[in-house]
């Protein structure tokens, strides 16, 4: 079979989808779909692609029992506007393959992220490297983006005095603020574009980042609708249990209570739901018996 098309897809292609106040996700380009995935798999034993049911099937246990090389198979190309702090986050992610641009060859332009008053919130006291969920006063709020903006004002006024003056632009820039945006093309297979948007929609991943994989999530799933439903099904609304949980869940089960304390029992209460009916029977303990370490990425 030739070029595969997705109309969905299609109608994507070179459109801007505003993110933040200055950014913007454009699906520039894609290869594969769906088709691609189901061939890809069935190449092994010469049969072609069957109905949609059985596609569907075939592509939700690929993706139950991780049998990942099919998605790699589809590949998508977008063009990305964002802050430079969001870009160091997004680079993290070592699978894919990107061009950004260049201070050493180009003027940066005068644009830089400002959160709204309503993003800006006190640090989280459980999560290290997060922000609470704590309403900050409008009058801190002001504060805080006066801050940002006179400071993004003044070294961007610097840097201009610089290129002025015929300093080397690698030299000019070096006191730009990660609060600048930056621009690349980022090409990734759709497997590793689950992981990314696996991590970066999750409610503990930094509200900017998150909202560029919204909008990515919904071009992939343009592009493969079918994989992009196994992958809300079998990875992005699916849970991981450790061995010492699954022991915990079968306890329960067998109608003994909740053998985990502490910190390990509020964790794997909030990965069911919230306190179980069936772990509300046994000792409750709030001690932490953890050493306190944070989980997920360190940006």
């Amino acid at each position: 079979m030739g070029h595969i098309t997705v109309e969905a897809a299609e109608a994507m292609l070179d459109r801007e989808y505003k993110v933040l106040d200055h950014g913007f996700v454009r699906l520039v380009d894609y290869l594969g779909g769906d088709t691609r995935i189901v061939q890809s798999a069935r190449v092994s034993y010469g049969e072609g692609t069957k109905t949609v049911r059985k596609d569907r099937g075939l592509i939700s246990y690929l993706m139950r029992n991780l049998h990942t090389s099919p998605f790699e198979q589809v590949i998508l190309t977008f063009h990305c506007k964002m802050p430079i702090f969001v870009a160091r986050q997004w680079v993290r992610h070592r699978t894919a393959r990107l061009n950004e641009i260049s201070g050493r060859y180009s003027v940066m332009a005068d644009e830089f992220y400002l959160p709204r008053p309503e993003d800006i919130r006190y640090q989280s006291q459980d999560n290290k490297q997060g922000r609470s969920s704590e309403d900050v006063p409008e009058a801190l709020q002001a504060k805080v983006l006066e801050l940002l903006r006179s400071e993004q004002q003044s070294a961007y006024a610097n840097y201009e005095a610089l290129i002025g003056d015929d300093v080397a632009r690698e030299l000019a820039r070096i006191n730009l603020p990660v609060s600048l945006y930056t621009q690349w093309y980022w090409q990734c297979d759709l497997h590793n574009l689950f992981h990314f948007l696996r991590l970066r929609m999750d409610p503990h991943a930094q509200l900017e980042i998150r909202l560029y994989a919204e909008v990515m999530a919904k071009m992939a799933q343009a592009v493969a609708p079918l994989a992009y439903e196994a992958f809300e099904e079998h990875i992005l609304y699916a849970v991981r249990l450790s061995r010492g949980e699954v022991e915990a869940v079968r306890a329960l089960l067998r109608g003994e209570g909740n053998p985990l304390k502490g910190r390990r029992r509020r964790e794997l209460e909030a990965k069911l739901g919230g306190e179980l009916a069936l772990g509300s029977v046994g000792s409750p303990d709030d001690s932490d018996e953890t050493d306190g370490a944070v989980s997920g990425e360190s940006s």
